[in-house]
């Protein structure tokens, strides 16, 4: 029996075996047994050459990828908001390579690109599903693109996402597992877990652990069990965009907040844009800034003043320590202090150290030992 038809055996075993406290140790192993198979399949497949795949080098501040069905508008949208060149067609696959487009804001550079359209199935490699994937992996933020006429279309692109090992807008489960020498596996939880220990356990051995010490932060539930053992989930924020609002008649914007609200979005947090007459691209631009969590610092160039035209741009949270890493040279190795002036300094020209936190618009002067 090869891998594929083991594969869906275990798929079907689980949709088919009802969930409660006396099958959930069992769910949980064919759950951890079918994430191991998918993993050996997806080594086999990338070792055997299946399928180019699609290599886009990241450039600019950030990454945002434009996920979407065929022909909902992406390669217009990417074309009103950046310099690319993408075909546009009124025809379904017109995207057939990854098009990458540089969309300029508050002197950031942020990379969009605009990826084929997926389609069911894209996980497990329909329509070159995979490759595309991959390329989402690989970004800073996820932009659904969506039809206001096909709305349910989001449901089975977060499904796409996740079987591709994409976790959307949320944080990686706190656990963590230690091999120790004997014992067996010990759990250790903060937390009085609603997840039966046994259960727990039989995960982690399917694993392939046999002594280890695991220790969980937070409820979890089986899923993020196996998440948090496997080290190769990517965790990303996302927004969703409706597109062709243009062509809503009046009277309909109601029944497409229905829809929203019908697949779990907040009609307040979707963007209703018209790619075609470039109607609410603005308002678009920045929540991706937001999202991007991307800070302006104002370099303090000495003898030249405030570069207030170029700004080194970094993420919120980042210190000075973050900015001498991005300029290089004689910033990163001779750093002797900085003078901060802006919302993070307590007062004007403020002398501090490496692991000072930066805020949006403050001006950076760095002095350097040469």
């Amino acid at each position: 029996m090869g891998l594929e038809e083991e594969i869906r055996e275990l798929e079907e075993e689980i949709a088919s075996t009802p969930y409660n406290k006396s099958t959930e140790a069992h769910i949980g192993r064919l759950k951890a047994k079918l994430a191991e198979k998918k993993e050996k399949l997806e080594v086999q497949q990338s070792g055997s050459g299946g399928g180019p795949g699609y290599a886009v080098e990241k450039t600019g501040d950030a990454t945002v990828a434009l996920v979407g069905f065929p022909s909902v508008g992406k390669s217009t949208l990417i074309n009103a908001l950046t310099n690319a060149d993408s075909e546009v067609g009124s025809y379904e696959f017109t995207t057939l390579s990854v098009n990458p487009g540089m969309l300029q804001y508050r002197g950031a550079n942020i990379q969009l690109l605009d990826v084929p359209g997926l389609i069911e199935g894209a996980a497990d490699g329909r329509g070159g599903g995979t490759q595309v994937l991959s390329v989402v992996r690989t970004a800073d933020l996820v932009l659904f693109v969506l039809s206001a006429f096909e709305i349910e279309q989001y449901e089975r692109l977060r499904d796409e996402l996740y079987a591709n090992k994409v976790r959307l807008d949320t944080e990686p489960p706190r656990v963590s597992i230690r091999v120790k020498q004997q014992g067996g596996i010990e759990v250790n939880a903060t937390v009085d877990l609603e997840l039966d220990e046994e259960t727990i356990k039989s995960v982690v051995r399917e694993h392939g652990y046999v002594n280890a010490v695991l220790t969980i932060g937070e409820q979890i539930t089986v899923d993020e069990l196996i998440d948090g053992l496997m080290d190769n989930r990517e965790y990303l924020p996302s927004l969703v965009s409706v597109n062709k609002a243009d062509l809503l008649e009046p009277g309909l914007i109601e029944g497409v907040e229905a829809d929203l609200r019908e697949v779990g979005v907040d009609p307040e947090e979707a963007i209703f844009i018209s790619a075609t007459d470039e109607r609410g691209l603005d308002g678009l631009t920045d929540r991706i800034w937001e999202e991007l969590g991307l800070i302006r610092i104002y370099m303090d160039k000495p003898g030249r003043g405030v570069d207030y035209d170029e700004p080194l741009i970094l993420r919120a949270g980042d210190t000075v320590e973050d900015a001498c890493e991005k300029l290089g040279g004689r910033f990163e190795d001779g750093f002797q202090f900085g003078r901060v002036r802006g919302e993070s300094a307590q007062h004007e020209d403020q002398q501090v150290g490496p692991d000072h936190e930066l805020r949006d618009e403050d001006v950076l002067r760095i002095v350097t030992d040469r």
